[in-house]
C-alpha cells in the first residue's frame, strides 16, 4: 500500500542535513516538508546545497518547533547539544531521528564527561546490524538492534566513526573470538565529518597534500559510544585507543582495527584460526543489504562506497601478533549518517529498510 509520509528537515544547510535531502528527495514514500536552518535562515536551499536541483527553490525556514510540528518525521540534523530542546517539544507520534549525538549514549556520566553539558536521555540507537548477545564466549548473538526499532518514534543515529569501528569488529566480539580490552582503531576520515565551520585547519590551502591527525589520545567523543556499542556485542570490557585522521578527500571512513586474539581462539591451529573467523564475519552480516564482507584478499577502499549506504568489511588473522585486523570503508554522509536515518525511519515506519537507499556507490 503507497504512503505519503511528509519530512522535515532542521539543519538543512549542512552537510548532514543536505545529504538527508538528497536522499529523501529519491525516496518513493516521503514528501519533503519544511527545511530550515539557523544562521542560514531566510536563504534560499539552492545557496547551500546547490546539488540539490529538485530543493534549490526551497526557502530556509528558522529552526523552531512550530516550522517543524505537523510533520510525520523529524530529521534533526543539528550541533550536538542542540537537539534535545527542541526534541522534547516535538509530539511523541512523530517519529525524529537525531543525528546529533544528544541521545546516543546510555551513561549520562560519559555524556558529561566527554561533551560537558546535561544529557538530554537516551533514545533506540539507530544502527540495525548491532550485535545484541548476552554470551560473548559462547558466540551466542540473540538479535540485532533491528528489532528494536520496529515501531519507535525516537531515534538516535550513531556517530560516522562509530558505525565504521562497531561494523568492523563486532563479529569477532560476539563470536568470542577477541578481546573487547587492548582494542587499537585507526582511521582516514573525509573532511565533511568536519562539517561546514570555517576553520583555518579546515581551508584547501591546509589540508590538501597533508594529513591530520585530531582528537588524539583517548578525547574523541566517539569512544564511549564505541565501548557502549561493543559491550552490547558481549565484550564484558572495552578498552580503545582511537585515532581519527584528516586526509584529502571529502568523504569517506577507513577504519582500521585490530584485536588481540581471546584465549580459545589463540590455541586454535592457524589454518582452523582463519577459517573460524572468515566465518564469524560472514554469518554476523549474512542476508544484510548494506554490509558486505569481501572476497578474500579485496580489500575495501573509501571510493567502493561513494554515494551509498553501504559498509565494506575485510578481515584477516595476524598470526605473528596475535591479533585479529579489520578494515572498513564507508561514506561517512550516507551510511555514516544520513543513509543510517532513512534505514532507521524505514524498519521504525514498517517500510523495505533498503526504500531510497542504494548500495551502488559513484566511480570512479
Amino acid at each position: 500500500m503507497h504512503m505519503t509520509i511528509r519530512v522535515a528537515v532542521a539543519g538543512a544547510s549542512g552537510y548532514a542535513g543536505g545529504e538527508t535531502l538528497r536522499l529523501l528527495a529519491g525516496h518513493p514514500e516521503v514528501e519533503i516538508g519544511a527545511v530550515t536552518a539557523h544562521s542560514n535562515a531566510g536563504s534560499l536551499l539552492g545557496e547551500h546545497q546547490p546539488h540539490l536541483r529538485s530543493l534549490a527553490d526551497r526557502v530556509l525556514l528558522p529552526t523552531t518547533v512550530e516550522h517543524l510540528v505537523g510533520h510525520d518525521v523529524v530529521v534533526l540534523a543539528l550541533p550536538h547539544g542542540a537537539s534535545g530542546e527542541i526534541a522534547s517539544q516535538l509530539p511523541d507520534d512523530v517519529l525524529v531521528l537525531d543525528l546529533g549525538a544528544d541521545h546516543r549514549l546510555e551513561s549520562s556520566a560519559d555524556w558529561v564527561s566527554f561533551y560537558g553539558s546535561e544529557h538530554a536521555g537516551t533514545w533506540p540507537y539507530g544502527l540495525p546490524e548491532l550485535l545484541l548477545t548476552s554470551d560473548a564466549g559462547a558466540g551466542a548473538t540473540e538479535t540485532k538492534q533491528r528489532e528494536r526499532l520496529a515501531g519507535v518514534r525516537r531515534v538516535a543515529v550513531p556517530g560516522c566513526n562509530v558505525t565504521a569501528v562497531t561494523l568492523g569488529i563486532q563479529p569477532g566480539v560476539a563470536a568470542g573470538l577477541v578481546e573487547g580490552r587492548d582494542l587499537v582503531a585507526v582511521l582516514a576520515n573525509g573532511y565533511s565529518g568536519a562539517g561546514k565551520s570555517l576553520k583555518p585547519h579546515l581551508l584547501a590551502s591546509e589540508a590538501i597534500g597533508s594529513a591530520q591527525p585530531y582528537a588524539v589520545g583517548g578525547s574523541h567523543r566517539h569512544i564511549p559510544e564505541i565501548a557502549q556499542n561493543l559491550r552490547a556485542a558481549g565484550a564484558p570490557g572495552v578498552s580503545i585507543s582511537f585515532t581519527p585522521t584528516l586526509v584529502p578527500m571529502s568523504r569517506g571512513i577507513l577504519a582500521t582495527v585490530t584485536a588481540r586474539l581471546s584465549d580459545d581462539a589463540a590455541r586454535l591451529d592457524p589454518a582452523a584460526l582463519d577459517a573460524r573467523v572468515r566465518q564469524a564475519w560472514e554469518d554476523a552480516y549474512v542476508g544484510e543489504p548494506f554490509v558486505r564482507v569481501l572476497p578474500a584478499g579485496q580489500w575495501p577502499t573509501t571510493a567502493m562506497t561513494l554515494g551509498a549506504n553501504t559498509a565494506l568489511v575485510q578481515v584477516a588473522v595476524d598470526h605473528a601478533a596475535g591479533r585479529v585486523v579489520t578494515v572498513t570503508a564507508i561514506d561517512n554522509l550516507v551510511k555514516g549518517t544520513a543513509g543510517a536515518a532513512v534505514q532507521s525511519m524505514n524498519i521504525a515506519l514498517g517500510l523495505p529498510q533498503t526504500a531510497g537507499l542504494t548500495t551502488e556507490g559513484v566511480a570512479p
